[in-house]
């Protein structure tokens, strides 16, 4: 069965998850509506520069008023939300013949919010992604499909990145076919829930006491959308886009800058010497 899908996106990676989708499966994307501003995940977003030639696109914050009447002109089959930070109101949730289904990168309940990649930083080793039905709050709704994997061997904000594609992919694939059948999907767990909001500035600056996997794992959840993790050197702030385990067997104090290079430093943590890449 080919569907007519309309996407809700407003960060570029979150549209190609829905619509990778949909060409895998033959279904057609009629419409994507994002948002006029740009920046909601950390850094400017080519959002619209970056879809395919001819795909129809609507750029409003007036969901109401604007988008839901155009949405229902095309009568799309299942409404898919993929990192859209607005609640999306009942008079478009209505309007789909299958629903309306939303993605989240994190293994809900756990992760509410619009920095799901905050289990990560806070210390959980695993990647978790999960589709589930739009309601009326924020990452609520029953759950049609969950997956769950390990940390990439490259534990960096683009292997986050990577492994959050490959997940909910594979819960776009269960999911809607769970949507057009009528499956409600199994209600969360309210005791399971935990939110996720955004990072604060004292949350961005990497600690070179702690040990190199937790510093690790902290720059690759702040680097997932845009490299916003910072170590402070000398009295000076630097941005860190890069975290690698070194060559280098050296041991001396935390902090220990073991090397220079043109584009970063190698430095001790609290167990094993950091290779830093620098903006």
């Amino acid at each position: 069965m080919s569907l007519r899908i309309v996407a809700l996106n407003a960060f570029l990676p979150g549209f190609r998850v829905v619509h990778d989708f949909a060409k895998r499966n033959g279904h057609e994307p009629a419409l994507i509506v994002t948002l006029p501003e740009t920046g909601r995940y950390g850094a400017p977003d080519p959002m619209v520069a970056g879809l395919p030639d001819g795909m129809n696109v609507l750029i409003t914050r007036k969901l109401k008023a604007v988008a839901a009447p155009v949405i229902a002109a095309l009568q799309p089959d299942v409404l898919i939300s993929a990192a859209f930070p607005r609640l999306i109101p009942d008079e478009i949730l209505a309007i789909p013949k299958y629903g309306a289904i939303n993605c989240h990168p994190s293994p809900l309940p756990a992760g509410r919010g619009p920095t799901p990649q905050r289990l990560i930083y806070e210390g959980d080793e695993r990647v978790g992604a999960t589709v589930h039905r739009t309601a009326a709050e924020f990452d609520t709704g029953a759950i049609l499909a969950q997956r769950i994997g390990p940390l990439p061997e490259d534990l960096n904000g683009a292997g986050l990145m990577q492994s959050w594609y490959t997940l909910l992919s594979a819960c776009l694939d269960e999911a809607v076919p769970r949507l057009v059948a009528g499956d409600p999907g199994e209600p969360q767990d309210p005791a399971g829930a935990s939110e996720a909001p955004f990072f604060t500035d004292a949350e961005r600056l990497l600690d070179l006491t702690e040990p190199s996997h937790t510093i690790r794992r902290k720059a690759a959840a702040l680097n997932v959308t845009a490299p916003t993790a910072q170590l402070k050197l000398d009295g000076t702030t630097h941005q860190i886009t890069r975290t690698d385990r070194a060559t280098t067997t050296t041991s001396s104090t935390p902090g220990t800058i073991l090397e220079t290079h043109a584009d970063g430093w190698t430095v001790q943590t609290a167990d094993h010497p950091l290779r830093l890449t620098r903006g």
